[in-house]
């Protein structure tokens, strides 16, 4: 949207298009009124991203005619927390569109974002909480940022954690994701020395309590470093560590 707006300004500037004709293109701006949903066309502009779709509460037709105008303006896609049975529905309607099962996320990457500064590590205490894990993966990439994966590194084989210590210097900011106890981000925050994004997850027996058990101990965690998003919460961490990768 703002390569798009500068496109116009220059071409007004230039006497290629009229005012009136550039009035008529930016009808949406800032703004777009389709009843059920005002698209945020100008969030792109004064943040640097634009709007994330997030799924659960929008019919499959909501979410795609808010999709298709974010499309339309020439930005990325991206759709949060979308069942298999609702991407087939949507990849009908824009084929283009691509699925990433374990992370339920729908994107689609139309240009290449402004590139982070340094490496973004998405790191999980066990195999089960990978779908989150993908979920921040896929956020951080499409918001332009180089991203590696380390997976099931948990406290039960506190080695397996030491074992990428060489890794976890190379990166910049670090998101983990753990549920039970919530221990990794701890233990991680105390090898590094840059910024530690914790996402509890719903993962565990009875006592967690669906993931509040880790948002707790995340909460409560000694080193200092450690900011704590919601339970699950892949999205937010990787909006988070893509901002400070940028900065």
């Amino acid at each position: 949207m703002k390569s798009q707006l500068e496109e116009i300004l220059n071409k007004v500037h230039k006497g290629k298009l009229s005012p009136k004709d550039a009035l008529q293109t930016l009808k949406d701006y800032p703004y777009q009124d389709l009843n059920f949903a005002k698209i945020d066309h100008q969030r792109e502009v004064m943040k640097g991203l634009p709007e994330i779709i997030y799924g659960p509460g929008k019919t499959d037709s909501q979410i795609v005619s808010i999709a298709q105008e974010i499309i339309k303006k020439g930005s990325n896609l991206l759709i949060t927390k979308v069942e298999k049975p609702s991407y087939e529905k949507i990849r009908k309607k824009i084929p283009r569109v691509l699925y990433n099962p374990q992370a339920k996320a729908i994107y689609l990457k139309q240009k290449k974002p402004p590139q982070g500064k340094g490496k973004i590590m998405v790191m999980t205490a066990g195999t089960s909480d990978i779908p989150v894990a993908e979920e921040a993966y896929v956020t951080a990439d499409i918001l332009g940022n180089e991203v590696e994966k380390i997976y099931d590194v948990g406290v039960a084989g506190l080695h397996r954690v030491l074992g990428e210590y060489e890794k976890i210097q190379q990166a910049r900011v670090i998101i983990v994701v753990a549920g039970m106890e919530g221990a990794l981000p701890s233990v991680v925050a105390g090898l590094a020395k840059i910024p530690i994004i914790a996402v509890p997850t719903s993962v565990g027996y009875g006592a967690s309590f669906k993931g509040i058990a880790a948002l707790l101990a995340m909460l409560n965690s000694c080193p200092g470093g450690v900011a704590v998003v919601n339970i699950d919460n892949g999205f937010g961490a990787a909006y988070l560590a893509s901002l400070i990768n940028h900065l």
